[in-house]
């Protein structure tokens, strides 16, 4: 039973509150594994799915991208792509974030990521304002990545409200129906200004 019947914006992070990708990461991890940077890309996102998804760890799915790169997987490379990954995902829309935060007075605030555990960890010590935020969901922490509906409906069980108590704000058309698919309202995000007029109207 809810406790807390404010309705609830439950945020995508990538593409809404912080960047996509930084341009030019993949090349360079590329380089490093002296890989093609299709092939590396391929191999990148192949075996993307159970590491966001918190079902192999950060070492087991470089092991599995080198190996089908036929590349040794040492310690020390796995390390670097790692610590390279994480930096390439590390940059926030400041304009996003600081719209994030003033709206907590309006509404509780939550969001859903996904993002790999480890990954997770270092956001949050970078992005200590995200422990502010009434929860975080983090793919590699709760064992679910979007658009599983479990990720859904961890978010609702952990802030004991109802689907309809929340709109879901993402970039990508798949997740937002997926949690329309859950009972949850959706916005695609197309900008700050679209989904202020969004949210406000939702609100009122």
């Amino acid at each position: 039973m809810s406790t807390d019947r404010r309705r609830i914006v439950l945020f995508d992070l990538f593409g809404v509150i912080a960047r996509h990708q930084r341009p030019g990461a993949l090349e360079k991890m590329a380089a490093r594994c002296k890989a093609d940077t299709d092939a590396f890309t391929t191999a990148y996102w192949t075996h993307r799915p159970p590491y966001d998804a918190g079902r192999r760890t950060a070492s087991a799915y470089w092991t599995d991208v080198l190996r089908a790169l036929s590349r040794p997987a040492d310690a020390d490379t796995i390390e670097e792509l790692r610590l390279t990954d994480i930096d390439s995902w590390s940059r926030v829309d400041d304009r996003m974030v600081a719209y994030v935060r003033q709206l907590r007075d309006r509404a509780r605030v939550a969001l859903l990521s996904n993002i790999p555990a480890d990954h997770a960890d270092a956001f949050l010590a970078a992005q200590p304002w995200l422990h502010d935020l009434d929860h975080l969901a983090f793919s590699g922490r709760i064992g679910a990545a979007k658009p599983d509906p479990a990720a859904f409906r961890h978010c609702v069980v952990a802030l004991r409200s109802a689907p309809a108590d929340f709109l879901f704000v993402d970039d990508r058309e798949e997740n937002v129906r997926a949690a329309q698919a859950v009972g949850l309202n959706g916005h695609v995000f197309d900008g700050q200004d679209e989904l202020t007029a969004a949210v406000d109207a939702w609100l009122a």
